[in-house]
């Protein structure tokens, strides 16, 4: 038995974990921040591929059975090759999750135009991943996609509550809602934007409704462990969480602890 593998590239993850703890309190749970290499949203599929499979293989040499991939750019980028190419032979009892998926199947249920709009890093936009996932999952819902290369620096520059966020908020909002202003739905496609969301729904126009991640990829965790018990008995229920990084720990627990509402201390690792 072992802890729930959470992996972000930096410290966004945090938001979907805080959620993941809200929903199921009693699971241990072990953060992996790969803060060092951090940010993934500019790197090439074959370094966020890299990347994200040291990251896994370090969570389960940690005794990780599960690991949920906290990254929107990890999920786009990694994710299908890891579950086909790697987990047969490096771990095949072992699971891999992303973020993706999850608010993808959320989106059909939500949107009444047919117009969504996603909001997400350069590397995700790029990907390609939303749009094709979207278009499995709901058929002729429109796309409409814009990358926000500001947002995570605002965010851990801890500045999501100042002047500049409003400024680089409001500009990439009206520029998606210039692309269509019948877009009723709108998915935060990186999980460092929930910690932008008082902004976010102040210039967003009304009646649009906001898909943030970690409440989605938590209550579909629920559901997965519920259909697939043979994962679920290999988590060990201590109600824990431990925090690693590849940064130094000081300076990830300032920023961590500031996501999570509570002090954290990491210990740093090497991947």
């Amino acid at each position: 038995m072992g802890p729930i593998g959470v992996f972000d590239s930096g410290f966004g993850g945090l938001t979907i974990l805080k959620e993941l703890r809200r929903a199921l309190p009693d699971a241990d749970y072990l953060y992996l921040g790969d803060n060092a290499r951090a940010p993934y949203g500019t790197r090439s599929f074959r370094l966020v591929y890299e990347f994200t499979l040291q990251a896994v293989q370090k969570l389960f040499v940690q005794g990780c059975h599960l690991v949920i991939l906290a990254c929107n750019t990890a999920s786009a980028k990694a994710l299908r090759s890891i579950q086909q190419l790697d987990l047969p032979l490096i771990a095949p009892t072992r699971r891999v999750l992303g973020v993706i998926r999850p608010t993808v199947e959320a989106v059909g249920s939500r949107t009444r135009s047919g117009a969504v709009g996603l909001f997400a890093t350069p590397g995700t936009v790029a990907s390609g991943s939303y749009e094709i996932e979207i278009d499995k999952h709901s058929p002729g819902t429109r796309v409409y996609t814009h990358a926000c290369p500001m947002w995570v620096p605002l965010v851990e520059n801890l500045e999501a509550d100042g002047p500049g966020a409003d400024y680089f908020v409001k500009k990439d909002i009206d520029a998606l809602f210039g692309k269509n202003p019948d877009i009723d739905t709108l998915i935060l496609g990186c999980t460092h934007y929930p910690i932008l969301l008082p902004k976010i729904r102040r210039y967003v126009p009304a009646g649009v409704e906001i898909l943030s991640q970690g409440e989605i990829v938590a209550a579909s965790l629920l559901d997965y462990l519920e259909r697939h018990p043979e994962i679920d008995e290999h988590i060990s229920r201590g109600g824990t969480a431990t925090y690693l990084t590849t940064e130094t720990a000081d300076k990830f627990n300032h920023l961590a602890s500031a996501f999570m509402g509570t002090p954290v201390e990491a210990d740093t690792v090497r991947l």
